[in-house]
């Protein structure tokens, strides 16, 4: 086969993206080389990218040489791409994609790890995204966003300079430009906590419709695996209509044999974001059925119950209001400490603590433990996870999915032949617990009980939520489900309960308020 041209744009990643695909070519004894093209994105470094004109602004040159013959394939950022081709080209063939999680990069005199993504109060954030912007201020109101543009490389500079506290990365391009971050304070923010934008990670290498021989080449650089994934997410972006600049996260992976995908839309950068979850066996009509979710005309319930308190500011608070949905919230237990000092003997020789709920963390640190600055902290749950934060540790290790056995093996598998000590509530499953190596050493410490409330009154939310065993005990004590009524269960264990009472319910993603808020979105009520 003749030498092959391969249109790329000038900057490191763009760089890096095209030489990872032609050395891919070298591998199976194809030569190429590289020409680089300037597109109207790399020219006007002034605007915002949602304020240039039209769409591909990263890919339309690329595109016009590619039809012009004066290169063979284009190299691109897949998440650059508009979703409708220009006609007469097409997408050949997908790599593995890389990571696709966002990276928060902080100034070390800007870290504050008791509050939310480690960021002190205020601080002014670069991000050109509309999509990064809307879910960073739902996750924090206080930040000031500021528009971030140029190159990776352009912008970490930008940080170093002072000119913000702290920017917003995609992980992928960090990674493969293999950038030096020590001077940084750097948090990894979870594709679960942050959703990325349609096809964050991937790359597309396009080349013309007719070129079958080229298209049949490059089936051995194609990952049918990412490449199905990434078409759910960009055909939700089709389905709304919207370009890179619509505040839009959709992000799709396989995870025990099932789809996984998250949603998150807003109608502005400053609007509160929606989001959505599903768990599904095949990923036919799912994009259709993500984007009627997110209808206007769509019923949503007009209240719901929840079996805790829900702070003022609270996440699941603000995106039930942003529907008018009201909340009732109260919690149906007690809880009380059943510890008051802490033994020294149960801190000795400790590699790991483990949380598995906010009480265990609250009633933990009231006893004033003096802890090695060794020992490391996992918890269930970004709950737990801020709960920890309040108390100046951040934690080491966080199951975020709603399956708590498979939160459990990944963890047994982590602390293999350490000691692990669990501060719990007294009646708690053990879950946790039972699933460790027999080389790992178990410290037990119950420090608080929970105790049922009676005469509990009924609720006649369309929704209602259950946060643990004991709350669904005490609700069912004195009350039945009325007809038409959701139930939602937080957490494997309050599940179990439900299960055997012959209820239907759902479980959401992670045990936390941006899992619940998703789980509500969720629902579909019935019509009556």
């Amino acid at each position: 086969m003749k030498k092959l041209i391969i249109g790329t744009r000038g900057s490191d990643l763009a760089l890096w993206q095209a030489n990872f695909t032609k050395d891919r070519l070298a591998a199976i004894g194809v030569e190429a080389e590289l020409k680089i093209i300037k597109t109207q994105g790399d020219k006007i470094l002034n605007l915002r990218l949602d304020k240039l004109e039209g769409k591909g602004f990263f890919t339309k040159e690329l595109e016009e040489e590619l039809l012009a013959g004066t290169i063979d394939l284009a190299v691109h950022s897949h998440k650059d791409l508009p979703t409708v081709h220009p006609a007469g080209l097409t997408i050949a063939a997908v790599p593995e994609r890389e990571d696709p999680a966002e990276l928060l990069l902080i100034l070390k005199d800007c870290v504050d790890v008791t509050q939310k993504l480690s960021l002190k109060t205020g601080a002014m954030v670069g991000t050109s995204s509309n999509r990064r912007k809307a879910q960073l201020l739902a996750l924090r109101t206080d930040l000031n966003i500021e528009d971030l543009r140029g190159n990776v490389p352009t912008r970490i500079q930008k940080l170093r300079d002072e000119d913000y506290d702290a920017i917003l990365l995609a992980k992928a391009g960090v990674n493969r430009l293999g950038i030096d971050l020590s001077e940084f304070h750097v948090e990894v923010i979870d594709t679960t906590e942050l959703i990325p934008a349609p096809a964050q990670g991937a790359l597309a290498i396009q080349i013309r419709e007719n070129d079958s021989a080229l298209f049949e080449l490059l089936q051995q650089l194609n990952h049918a695996e990412t490449a199905e994934q990434i078409a759910v997410e960009r055909k939700v972006l089709n389905l709304f209509e919207g370009g890179c600049h619509m505040p839009l996260g959709c992000y799709c992976k396989k995870e025990n044999g099932k789809y996984e995908v998250w949603t998150s839309k807003s109608t502005t950068d400053e609007d509160f974001p929606d989001r959505l979850f599903y768990r599904v066996d095949s990923l036919e009509g799912l994009a259709e059925k993500i984007v009627s979710k997110f209808s206007p005309e769509r019923k949503m319930p007009s209240k719901v119950f929840i079996s805790r308190e829900v702070a003022e500011n609270n996440y699941f608070r603000k995106a039930l209001e942003k529907h008018n949905i009201e909340i009732e919230a109260r919690s149906l237990i007690r809880t009380f400490p059943i510890v008051n000092i802490l033994d020294p003997f149960y801190l000795k020789n400790i590699d790991w603590i483990f949380f598995s709920s906010r009480n265990g963390v609250e009633y933990f640190f009231r006893l004033k433990p003096m802890l090695s600055k060794h020992v490391k902290f996992g918890v269930v749950g970004r709950g737990s996870e801020d709960a920890l934060r309040r108390q100046g540790h951040l934690a080491d290790f966080v199951g975020e999915s709603g399956d708590i056995q498979e939160v459990a093996e990944t963890f047994a598998t982590l602390v293999r032949g350490e000691t692990v000590l669990f501060p719990r509530a007294q009646d708690s499953l053990l879950t946790i617990q039972n699933s460790l190596a027999e080389d790992t050493k178990v410290v037990d410490l119950p420090i608080y009980e929970t105790v049922m409330e009676d005469d509990v009154d009924q609720t006649y939310a369309e929704v209602l939520i259950f946060t643990s065993p004991s709350n669904v005990d005490a609700y069912f004590a004195d009350n039945l489900l009325d007809p038409g009524q959701k139930v939602i269960a937080i957490g494997n264990s309050t599940g179990k309960k439900f299960e055997e009472m012959g209820v239907t319910f759902t479980l959401p993603y992670s045990p936390d308020e941006i899992g619940l808020a998703e789980a509500v979105f969720g629902i579909e009520l019935d019509q009556r």
